[in-house]
């Protein structure tokens, strides 16, 4: 039986020309910080990747900064530009839907002694300007909201929200890890300082990341010892790794404008068959703007956990918020945030379509979906 991956918001395969890119610096990288021949080769592949993703993002090659995956690129965004501007003022505003990358690194800053503020969104995952405007304050460092929401799929009107912040004199960070591929990155249009990625989130290879930071923007590194990268991130590049992630993201940029209303196309098909052949469904963030990608389900009376692995059992690869992910009984911070009733908030499933998805798979699951929530509801409501 061929399997059908539907959870590539958790991840991607890396594709064969990033691969390919990423070989020969893996059995004859050097080091790109020597000043011998070989060295100056391995810092041309790293300096020819530096460019490309900044060709990508709209900005120049010293703006780019590698990291080790996204999360670190949050952490180092988040905690390097607040621990940047101590002086400024110890106050910063998040959203309570992000990333734990995100959150984590602000409860880093509330240990610290700073005051966070983090803000709700309604019931359609969307965070209203009006109430971002009203939290900043003239000791307000920094905010970090994310461009696109890894469980929901639900897309921050970004531009509109640097643009508050920038008048405040507010840094902006945005947690762009999910958007890669499917929505664009300029960060001159979006008006963003910082902006974070992970090469295994667009068909790169896992382990490598990027920070944009705006030129200009402080930021206190948070890995010391060399002067890589700027001097904003020690240690030796994964250089390899750094060129498959280059390759990735440009033809992820390339084949955006083909991919994205397929890729939409196919999700509506699925969304609509599940509203119409599973009763008490609610499809959440359904009424704002979502990533082409996206699915998230959340059926009444269903123990997620036991769906999935019904769905695995059939071929069938999703997955649920993070927290249930990891085992627990608790419904995910962002199905909390949506105030999702309690006969919901614990049968939340995603499903997540990549470029490899076909129309056939999506009808496979349409035809067997119905049939595995029915055996996994909850006998009192069947």
């Amino acid at each position: 039986m061929d399997r059908i991956y539907l959870d590539h918001a958790a991840t991607t395969a890396a594709r064969p020309e990033a691969v390919a890119a990423m070989v020969p610096l893996l059995g004859g990288g050097f080091n790109p910080s020597s000043l011998h021949a070989e060295g100056r080769a391995a810092r041309a592949a790293l300096d020819d990747a530096r460019a490309s993703v900044a060709r990508t993002l709209g900005a120049v090659p010293r703006e780019i900064v590698f990291t080790g995956g996204g999360s670190e690129a949050d952490v180092l965004a988040i905690v390097g530009a607040a621990r940047a501007r101590r002086e400024h003022g110890r106050h910063v505003v998040t959203v309570r839907t992000e990333h734990h990358a995100v959150l984590h690194a602000f409860d880093v800053l509330e240990r610290e002694g700073w005051k966070v503020t983090r803000l709700p969104v309604g019931a359609d995952g969307l965070l209203d300007p009006a109430a971002f405007a009203a939290a900043l304050t003239p000791q307000t460092t920094l905010a970090s909201v994310m461009l696109a929401n890894n469980e929901i799929g639900v897309i921050q009107p970004i531009a509109r929200l640097a643009a508050l912040a920038r008048d405040r004199g507010v840094l902006f960070h945005t947690d762009a890890v999910q958007a890669a591929g499917w929505l664009s990155l300029d960060v001159q249009a979006l008006g963003v300082d910082l902006l974070s990625l992970s090469g295994h989130k667009f068909s790169g290879p896992k382990g490598v990341g990027a920070l944009y930071v705006r030129g200009g923007t402080p930021l206190e590194p948070l890995i010391v010892g060399g002067g890589q990268e700027h001097g904003l991130r020690a240690g030796t590049e994964n250089v390899a790794g750094i060129a498959g992630f280059a390759v990735a993201l440009r033809l992820a940029e390339s084949e955006r404008a083909q991919q994205a209303p397929r890729i939409a196309a196919l999700r509506d098909r699925l969304e609509a068959a599940i509203v119409a052949g599973v009763p008490e469904v609610t499809i959440n963030g359904a009424e704002a703007p979502r990533l082409p990608s996206h699915l998230s389900a959340a059926f009444a009376d269903v123990p997620s956990d036991a769906l999935l692995i019904r769905l695995d059992l059939e071929g069938i690869a999703a997955s649920a918020g993070s927290a249930c992910a990891a085992g627990s009984l608790e419904p995910s911070h962002v199905a909390a945030a949506l105030g999702l009733d309690d006969r919901r908030r614990l049968g939340v499933v995603r499903f997540s379509l990549g470029r490899e998805t076909t129309g056939r798979e999506i009808d496979s699951v349409i035809a067997r979906l119905p049939a595995l929530v029915a055996s996994v509801r909850t006998p009192a409501h069947v």
